[in-house]
């Protein structure tokens, strides 16, 4: 189990919140920094890759992004200020929301580019799926704080995967593999701060190399196809990239030269014509990054990838100042997850990564992904406050 700050205090129980000048006092300024230079940024990239989008209203992306960016930092602050430990009280009712939530979209969503994903209230379309990343890992850090004695048994590890099986398949049949397997990142990271054994962790890696193993070959070869058609020929071109067909490959080609023609300085979104002119397919979603990058090029991506190191290093160091397993367990998911996130949205635009529907974090254009991401900074932030609140009170 990873060392943090309540490792070596078992058998302190002290729940009594710091007052709100101790916990001001204590937040991570870096790291509240660091991610609002990540949504300035974001802006700065939503900005130029919409601004062609809309004929005679250039900013109108960019102004409803800032409305998210506005209503999202309300949501940190507020965030920032609760006791982490609320959710750890709470964490069966989070976890029958959230499975609930998802399982809503089935019911009153409604489907573009052939997924079931959004759910309408006229004013505001949202993605249950990316709330549920945070409230998934808050739900099941409580199940394993409350069995952290039993942690090194069989039956702990077994009950949290099952338990997190049904959003993970709720959101796999929307369908939305990408974000299925974000949830599956955090929960291995969850087991692995919470001080599961190697041999559980290792036995539940073997079991997912043969269910990918059984999805993407033995199934398909039995007659049994698990993914949709176009999800496999988005792994077929990524595993065999000669055999692509020319039209499944296209997104792929217009992202990798949309990158290169970014250069150092970049193209500036007059100049950038894979965007400018619609070459590059969902320029300000899916395939932000690419279009960022011909836009800024070299010296744009370099800014925004440094950033997002920055961000991750200081989640990782809430990690260790976290006051119980519990808090631990939650900065550890959060932080997987948002690392899994950029990594695959990132390297899907350059061909390092099979292309999916993940966002990237605080650039992508949508209300869901910037307010959540917001949110589980403001955990965050909340778990290291209480974290060093308690330690300076000791």
């Amino acid at each position: 189990m990873l060392e943090y700050a309540g490792s070596q205090r078992a058998g302190l129980r002290e729940r009594e919140a710091p007052r709100l000048l101790a916990v001001v006092r204590s937040l991570d300024w870096v790291l509240l920094a660091s991610v609002a230079a990540l949504v300035v940024v974001g802006l700065w990239g939503v900005a130029g890759v919409t601004k062609f989008a809309v004929p005679n209203d250039p900013t109108y992306y960019l102004n409803r992004q800032i409305l998210y960016a506005v209503v999202g930092a309300v949501v940190l602050v507020v965030a920032a200020l609760i006791d982490p430990d609320l959710y750890r009280r709470y964490w069966r009712w989070i976890f029958g929301g959230t499975a609930g939530l998802i399982a809503f979209v089935f019911l009153l969503g409604h489907a573009a580019n052939g997924s079931t994903r959004w759910i309408s209230l006229g004013f505001f379309t949202f993605q249950p799926s990316e709330f549920g990343k945070l409230l998934f890992v808050l739900a099941l850090a409580g199940m394993l704080a409350e069995r952290q004695r039993l942690i090194g048994e069989w039956g702990t590890t077994m009950k949290v995967v099952l338990f997190a099986a049904l959003p993970v398949l709720l959101v796999f049949i929307q369908p939305d593999l990408g974000t299925a397997l974000v949830y599956i990142a955090a929960l291995a990271a969850m087991l692995f701060v919470a001080g599961a054994p190697w041999r559980h962790l290792a036995t539940l890696a073997s079991v997912a190399v043969l269910l990918v193993a059984g999805v993407l070959w033995i199934g398909p070869a039995a007659g049994v196809t698990f993914l949709k058609g176009y999800q496999q020929q988005r792994l077929t071109c990524f595993t065999h990239p000669t055999t692509c067909p020319v039209a499944a490959g296209y997104n792929l080609d217009q992202s990798e030269a949309a990158i290169g023609s970014g250069q150092f300085h970049g193209r500036g979104p007059n100049g950038a014509t894979q965007v400018r002119f619609g070459f590059l397919p969902a320029s300000d979603t899916d395939f932000v990054f690419a279009g960022y990058a011909e836009q800024r090029g070299f010296i744009g991506a370099a800014i925004l990838l440094g950033l997002y190191l920055l961000v991750l290093w200081r989640g990782l160091r809430v990690v260790t100042v976290a006051r119980d397993l519990f808090s631990a367990v939650v900065a550890g998911g959060i932080v997987v997850a948002l690392l899994f996130q950029i990594f695959v949205n990132v390297g899907m635009t350059m061909g390092i990564a099979p292309i999916t529907g993940i966002p990237l974090p605080f650039v992508s254009v949508g209300g869901s992904s910037m307010i959540s991401n917001l949110a589980a900074m403001g955990v965050l932030l909340a778990i290291h406050a209480r974290g060093r609140a308690s330690r300076r009170r000791r």
